[in-house]
Protein backbone atom coordinates (compact mmCIF):
# COMPACT_ATOMS: atom_id res chain seq x y z
CA UNK A 1 0.00 0.00 0.00
CA UNK A 2 2.88 2.77 0.54
CA UNK A 3 4.35 2.20 -2.94
CA UNK A 4 0.78 2.62 -4.18
CA UNK A 5 0.43 6.01 -2.57
CA UNK A 6 4.46 7.19 -3.44
CA UNK A 7 2.88 6.88 -6.80
CA UNK A 8 -0.71 8.06 -6.80
CA UNK A 9 -1.59 10.61 -9.00
CA UNK A 10 1.58 10.97 -9.77
CA UNK A 11 2.33 13.04 -13.25
CA UNK A 12 5.19 11.95 -15.30
CA UNK A 13 5.95 14.48 -18.79
CA UNK A 14 7.69 12.03 -20.92
CA UNK A 15 10.29 13.66 -23.52
CA UNK A 16 11.00 11.73 -27.01
CA UNK A 17 10.66 12.42 -29.97
CA UNK A 18 10.06 8.76 -31.82
CA UNK A 19 6.63 7.87 -31.26
CA UNK A 20 6.95 4.11 -30.60
CA UNK A 21 8.75 4.61 -27.60
CA UNK A 22 6.40 7.42 -26.42
CA UNK A 23 3.83 4.64 -27.21
CA UNK A 24 5.52 2.02 -25.18
CA UNK A 25 6.39 4.72 -21.99
CA UNK A 26 3.05 6.52 -22.07
CA UNK A 27 1.08 2.50 -22.20
CA UNK A 28 3.34 1.20 -19.55
CA UNK A 29 3.24 4.39 -17.52
CA UNK A 30 -0.56 4.32 -16.95
CA UNK A 31 -0.87 0.86 -16.52
CA UNK A 32 1.33 1.49 -13.71
CA UNK A 33 -0.87 4.23 -12.12
CA UNK A 34 0.66 7.19 -13.00
CA UNK A 35 -0.50 10.27 -15.16
CA UNK A 36 1.80 11.50 -18.56
CA UNK A 37 2.51 14.23 -20.40
CA UNK A 38 4.31 14.08 -23.86
CA UNK A 39 6.39 16.34 -25.79
CA UNK A 40 8.56 15.30 -28.75
CA UNK A 41 10.51 18.30 -28.90
CA UNK A 42 12.61 20.57 -26.21
CA UNK A 43 11.22 23.85 -26.42
CA UNK A 44 7.61 22.37 -25.64
CA UNK A 45 9.47 20.03 -22.83
CA UNK A 46 10.52 23.27 -21.33
CA UNK A 47 7.09 24.95 -21.97
CA UNK A 48 4.98 22.22 -20.52
CA UNK A 49 7.49 21.04 -17.32
CA UNK A 50 7.31 25.07 -16.19
CA UNK A 51 3.63 25.12 -16.78
CA UNK A 52 2.33 21.58 -15.49
CA UNK A 53 5.20 21.12 -12.96
CA UNK A 54 5.50 17.49 -12.99
CA UNK A 55 6.82 15.41 -10.50
CA UNK A 56 9.44 13.34 -12.62
CA UNK A 57 10.73 14.06 -16.07
CA UNK A 58 11.77 11.32 -18.58
CA UNK A 59 14.13 13.22 -20.78
CA UNK A 60 15.73 11.97 -24.10
CA UNK A 61 19.28 13.77 -24.97
CA UNK A 62 18.48 13.40 -28.83
CA UNK A 63 15.54 16.10 -29.59
CA UNK A 64 14.93 18.21 -32.34
CA UNK A 65 16.20 21.87 -31.66
CA UNK A 66 16.80 22.23 -28.57
CA UNK A 67 18.55 18.77 -27.31
CA UNK A 68 17.93 17.02 -24.04
CA UNK A 69 20.79 18.26 -22.02
CA UNK A 70 19.55 21.85 -23.08
CA UNK A 71 16.21 21.48 -21.54
CA UNK A 72 17.94 19.91 -18.80
CA UNK A 73 19.88 22.93 -17.52
CA UNK A 74 16.36 25.00 -18.85
CA UNK A 75 13.99 22.81 -16.60
CA UNK A 76 16.35 22.90 -13.82
CA UNK A 77 17.08 26.56 -13.42
CA UNK A 78 13.39 26.66 -12.33
CA UNK A 79 12.30 23.22 -11.43
CA UNK A 80 14.22 20.62 -8.44
CA UNK A 81 11.86 17.67 -9.58
CA UNK A 82 13.97 14.36 -10.81
CA UNK A 83 14.72 14.36 -14.14
CA UNK A 84 15.90 10.62 -16.00
CA UNK A 85 17.87 11.11 -18.80
CA UNK A 86 17.05 8.52 -21.37
CA UNK A 87 19.84 8.11 -24.45
CA UNK A 88 20.30 5.80 -27.55
CA UNK A 89 24.06 5.78 -26.66
CA UNK A 90 25.79 4.56 -24.09
CA UNK A 91 29.09 6.85 -24.04
CA UNK A 92 30.75 8.25 -20.54
CA UNK A 93 30.80 11.83 -21.89
CA UNK A 94 26.97 12.07 -22.50
CA UNK A 95 26.71 10.71 -18.74
CA UNK A 96 28.52 12.70 -17.32
CA UNK A 97 27.48 15.89 -18.92
CA UNK A 98 24.23 15.09 -18.13
CA UNK A 99 24.42 15.04 -14.44
CA UNK A 100 26.39 18.00 -14.50
CA UNK A 101 23.59 19.79 -15.83
CA UNK A 102 21.38 18.47 -13.07
CA UNK A 103 20.12 14.86 -13.87
CA UNK A 104 19.63 12.52 -11.52
CA UNK A 105 19.72 9.06 -12.97
CA UNK A 106 20.68 8.47 -16.65
CA UNK A 107 19.46 4.73 -18.82
CA UNK A 108 20.53 4.07 -22.54
CA UNK A 109 18.29 2.36 -24.98
CA UNK A 110 16.84 -0.12 -25.29
CA UNK A 111 16.16 -0.16 -22.18
CA UNK A 112 13.83 -2.58 -20.00
CA UNK A 113 10.26 -1.13 -19.08
CA UNK A 114 11.08 -3.21 -15.47
CA UNK A 115 13.97 -1.71 -15.23
CA UNK A 116 13.01 1.97 -16.15
CA UNK A 117 9.97 1.32 -13.82
CA UNK A 118 12.38 0.90 -10.99
CA UNK A 119 14.46 3.70 -11.42
CA UNK A 120 11.13 5.44 -11.70
CA UNK A 121 10.10 4.40 -8.46
CA UNK A 122 13.39 4.81 -6.35
CA UNK A 123 13.86 8.73 -7.58
CA UNK A 124 9.95 9.55 -6.55
CA UNK A 125 10.25 7.47 -3.40
CA UNK A 126 13.34 9.37 -2.62
CA UNK A 127 11.37 12.66 -3.06
CA UNK A 128 8.64 11.49 -0.90
CA UNK A 129 11.33 10.39 2.12
CA UNK A 130 13.30 13.74 1.68
CA UNK A 131 9.78 15.62 1.89
CA UNK A 132 8.76 13.53 5.60
CA UNK A 133 11.63 12.11 6.92
CA UNK A 134 12.99 13.43 10.57
CA UNK A 135 16.08 12.19 11.53
CA UNK A 136 17.06 12.21 15.19
CA UNK A 137 20.40 12.89 14.85
CA UNK A 138 22.00 14.50 17.25
CA UNK A 139 23.52 17.15 15.16
CA UNK A 140 20.07 18.18 13.97
CA UNK A 141 18.30 21.02 16.26
CA UNK A 142 15.02 20.64 16.42
CA UNK A 143 14.61 17.30 14.56
CA UNK A 144 14.94 19.44 11.40
CA UNK A 145 18.42 21.32 10.83
CA UNK A 146 21.81 19.26 10.38
CA UNK A 147 24.57 21.91 11.77
CA UNK A 148 28.34 21.49 11.12
CA UNK A 149 30.47 23.87 11.39
CA UNK A 150 29.66 26.67 8.75
CA UNK A 151 27.09 24.68 6.84
CA UNK A 152 23.63 24.31 7.86
CA UNK A 153 20.90 22.21 6.25
CA UNK A 154 17.35 23.25 6.73
CA UNK A 155 15.78 19.64 5.86
CA UNK A 156 11.67 21.29 6.20
CA UNK A 157 13.18 24.16 2.89
CA UNK A 158 15.68 22.43 1.59
CA UNK A 159 18.00 24.92 2.06
CA UNK A 160 21.70 25.01 2.51
CA UNK A 161 23.68 27.47 3.83
CA UNK A 162 27.42 28.43 4.30
CA UNK A 163 27.36 30.95 6.93
CA UNK A 164 24.46 33.11 5.68
CA UNK A 165 24.89 32.26 2.22
CA UNK A 166 22.25 30.45 0.64
CA UNK A 167 23.49 27.82 -1.36
CA UNK A 168 21.45 26.47 -4.64
CA UNK A 169 21.90 22.68 -4.40
CA UNK A 170 19.37 19.89 -6.74
CA UNK A 171 17.17 17.58 -4.64
CA UNK A 172 20.05 14.92 -5.11
CA UNK A 173 23.19 16.80 -4.11
CA UNK A 174 21.41 18.05 -1.16
CA UNK A 175 20.38 14.42 -0.28
CA UNK A 176 23.90 13.64 -0.69
CA UNK A 177 25.05 16.31 1.62
CA UNK A 178 22.53 15.41 4.15
CA UNK A 179 23.62 11.88 4.23
CA UNK A 180 27.30 12.97 4.75
CA UNK A 181 26.70 15.76 7.02
CA UNK A 182 24.25 13.75 9.37
CA UNK A 183 26.86 11.64 10.56
CA UNK A 184 29.97 13.91 10.27
CA UNK A 185 33.74 12.84 10.65
CA UNK A 186 32.46 9.40 8.96
CA UNK A 187 33.88 8.13 5.60
CA UNK A 188 30.84 6.62 3.91
CA UNK A 189 31.88 4.45 0.75
CA UNK A 190 30.17 5.22 -2.83
CA UNK A 191 28.81 2.22 -2.81
CA UNK A 192 26.64 3.10 0.17
CA UNK A 193 25.71 6.61 -0.87
CA UNK A 194 23.89 5.16 -4.32
CA UNK A 195 22.46 2.72 -1.72
CA UNK A 196 21.23 5.23 0.58
CA UNK A 197 20.64 8.30 -2.03
CA UNK A 198 19.85 6.99 -5.29
CA UNK A 199 17.62 4.22 -3.67
CA UNK A 200 19.04 0.99 -5.69
CA UNK A 201 21.87 -0.58 -6.80
CA UNK A 202 23.72 1.11 -9.65
CA UNK A 203 26.12 -2.25 -10.37
CA UNK A 204 29.29 -0.73 -9.69
CA UNK A 205 28.83 2.86 -11.18
CA UNK A 206 30.81 5.04 -8.84
CA UNK A 207 31.22 7.56 -11.39
CA UNK A 208 27.67 8.99 -10.45
CA UNK A 209 28.39 9.68 -7.13
CA UNK A 210 31.84 11.43 -7.80
CA UNK A 211 30.38 14.09 -10.34
CA UNK A 212 27.79 14.89 -7.82
CA UNK A 213 30.01 15.42 -5.25
CA UNK A 214 32.37 17.52 -7.53
CA UNK A 215 29.15 19.47 -8.16
CA UNK A 216 28.49 19.68 -4.46
CA UNK A 217 31.94 21.06 -3.66
CA UNK A 218 31.74 23.28 -6.28
CA UNK A 219 29.11 25.20 -5.00
CA UNK A 220 30.12 24.92 -1.19
CA UNK A 221 33.68 25.34 -1.13
CA UNK A 222 36.16 28.38 -1.28
CA UNK A 223 38.45 26.13 -3.41
CA UNK A 224 36.53 22.90 -4.83
CA UNK A 225 40.44 21.68 -5.42
CA UNK A 226 41.29 22.34 -1.96
CA UNK A 227 37.95 21.09 -0.03
CA UNK A 228 37.54 22.04 3.66
CA UNK A 229 34.36 20.49 4.31
CA UNK A 230 33.57 17.78 2.22
CA UNK A 231 36.36 15.24 1.98
CA UNK A 232 37.69 12.90 0.04
CA UNK A 233 39.38 8.97 1.56
CA UNK A 234 41.34 8.10 -0.78
CA UNK A 235 40.55 4.67 -2.20
CA UNK A 236 36.99 5.08 0.39
CA UNK A 237 34.46 7.47 -0.06
CA UNK A 238 33.53 10.98 1.19
CA UNK A 239 32.46 12.76 4.78
CA UNK A 240 32.04 16.17 6.01
CA UNK A 241 34.59 17.46 8.36
CA UNK A 242 33.50 17.70 11.84
CA UNK A 243 34.37 21.27 13.18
Amino acid sequence: MEEENIKDKKTILIVDDEKPIMDILVYNLKKEGYETLEAADGATAVDIALDKKPDLILLDIMLPGMDGLTVCKKIRNTLNIPIIMLSAKDEEIDKILGLELGADDYITKPFSVRELMARIKANLRKVEIAKTEKNNNPQQENGHRIKVGQLELDLEKFEVRIGKTIIDLTLREFEVLKYLASQPGQVVTREVLLEKVWGYEYYGDIRTVDVTVRRIREKIEKDSNLPKMLITKRGVGYYIADK
